[in-house]
C-alpha cells in the first residue's frame, strides 16, 4: 500500500512539474467556461440603428428617444431620403432602419393609428429576429403607457421588412461560416500536422539534405492543401447556390479572390503552428483550441459580436474569420464591390503578411 501511495504521489509531482499539463487541466476549462458563458447569449446589445423620420413631430421623437435610451441600440445615422437606406446597410454599421411615415403624430391624434416600418439586415437571421422583437416590444410598451394617460386609445402598427434574406433562411448564415471553418481546418490544421509529422518521424532532416531548398520544401508541403482548399471553396459555393439557394449577388471573381486570400492566410497560420509544434498531437491541439473554437465562437459565425462583452469584442478583431465572414456576406448577399470591403481585405492582407513573416523566420531558425 505504501508503494502504491508513493507511486500516486510521483504522478502528482509529474503533473505539477509540467506547466503545459497544468494549463490544459486548469486553464483551458476556465477559459472555455468564461468564453462560452459570455458568448452564448440571447440578449441584444449595442446594435447599430438608423432613423428615417418623415414626420419630425413630438411623438416620433419620444419613440426614438425611448428606443435609444433602452440601452440595446446605438444610433448611427439620421437618414434623410430613401436612397440612403441601402447605403446605411452596406456600410456594415447599421442592422436596422426605423421609418416613421409622414404626419405620424397627426394620424395618431386624428385616426388613433399610425404605421412604422422596421427594415432589418437579415444576413444574420437570428440577430434580425431578436432586433425586430426588441424594437417591437419597446414600441408596444410606449403604446401601452400612452393609453394609460389618454382617453382615446392609440395603436402603432410595426411593419417588418427583412433585407437580403426575406425568408430568414438559416443557410444564408451558416454557408459563409462553414467556408471560413473548413478552410481553417483544411489549410491551417492539415498543413501544421503535415509538417509536424515530418519532424516527429525524423524525415525532415532527410528532406533538408535533399537538393530542395527549405523554402521549396515548405511550398511543396502547402501547395496540395491550397489546391484542395480551392476545390472545397468551389464545392461549398456550388452546394450553397444549387442546394440551399444562397445567392451570389456580387462579383464571382471578387468572391473567389477573397477566398484565395483567406486560404493563403490559413496556410501561413499552419506554417506558424508547425514552427512551434514538435508533434502532430501538439499541432492538432493548438489548431483546435487556437483556430477552430475561435472561428466558431468569436467570428460572428453563430453568435453576434455586438452581444459580447467589450474584451471579447476586442479579441474578435484579431480573428481572421471575422473579417472573412463580413466580406463573404457582403459580396454574396448584399452584392457589394471592393469599394465596400477594401478595409476588411486590407486587414486580411496585413494578417497574411505578418503570419508569413513570423512563421518563415521561426521555421528557418528551427531548420538550421
Amino acid at each position: 500500500m505504501n508503494r502504491f501511495a508513493g507511486f500516486v504521489r510521483k504522478e502528482f509531482f509529474h503533473i505539477f512539474r509540467d506547466k503545459r499539463t497544468l494549463l490544459i487541466l486548469f486553464g483551458l476549462p476556465i477559459a472555455q467556461m468564461l468564453i462560452f458563458g459570455f458568448v452564448i447569449s440571447n440578449e441584444v446589445r449595442d446594435v447599430g440603428i438608423a432613423f428615417y423620420d418623415q414626420s419630425h413631430d413630438a411623438v416620433t421623437r419620444k419613440i426614438s428617444d425611448k428606443i435609444v435610451s433602452s440601452g440595446y441600440f446605438l444610433p448611427e445615422f439620421n437618414i434623410q431620403s430613401p436612397d440612403e437606406i441601402e447605403k446605411a446597410f452596406r456600410s456594415g454599421k447599421v442592422r436596422e432602419v426605423i421609418v416613421f411615415e409622414p404626419e405620424f403624430g397627426k394620424k395618431l391624434e386624428r385616426l388613433g393609428t399610425a404605421n412604422v416600418q422596421l427594415i432589418l439586415d437579415a444576413t444574420d437571421a437570428n440577430l434580425a429576429n431578436l432586433v425586430s422583437n426588441y424594437t417591437t416590444g419597446i414600441i408596444q410598451d410606449f403604446v401601452t403607457k400612452s393609453n394609460q394617460t389618454t382617453q382615446r386609445p392609440i395603436q402603432i402598427v410595426p411593419e417588418v421588412r427583412m433585407l437580403y434574406n426575406e425568408n430568414l433562411e438559416s443557410a444564408f448564415l451558416f454557408v459563409p461560416g462553414i467556408m471560413a471553418l473548413i478552410m481553417v481546418l483544411v489549410s491551417a490544421m492539415m498543413t501544421s500536422i503535415s509538417i509536424a509529422r515530418e519532424k516527429e518521424m525524423g524525415t525532415m532532416e532527410v528532406l533538408l539534405i535533399s537538393p530542395l531548398k527549405p523554402m521549396q520544401i515548405i511550398i511543396g508541403k502547402v501547395v496540395p492543401y491550397a489546391v484542395l482548399s480551392c476545390v472545397n471553396v468551389i464545392t461549398i459555393l456550388a452546394l450553397g447556390y444549387f442546394v440551399f439557394g444562397v445567392p451570389v449577388q456580387g462579383s464571382l471573381a471578387l468572391l473567389l479572390a477573397e477566398c484565395l486570400l483567406y486560404i493563403l492566410l490559413a496556410l501561413s497560420l499552419g506554417i506558424l503552428i508547425s514552427s512551434v509544434a514538435n508533434s502532430q498531437l501538439i499541432a492538432m491541439l493548438i489548431s483546435a483550441v487556437g483556430l477552430m473554437l475561435p472561428t466558431i465562437l468569436l467570428s460572428g459565425f453563430i453568435f453576434p459580436i455586438e452581444n459580447m462583452p467589450k474584451i471579447l469584442q476586442w479579441i474578435c478583431q484579431i480573428m481572421p474569420a471575422k473579417w472573412f465572414i463580413i466580406i463573404i456576406k457582403d459580396i454574396m448577399l448584399k452584392g457589394v464591390g471592393l469599394g465596400y470591403v477594401w478595409k476588411e481585405t486590407l486587414v486580411l492582407i496585413g494578417m497574411t503578411g505578418l503570419f508569413l513573416l513570423i512563421s518563415l523566420k521561426k521555421f528557418k531558425i528551427r531548420l538550421e
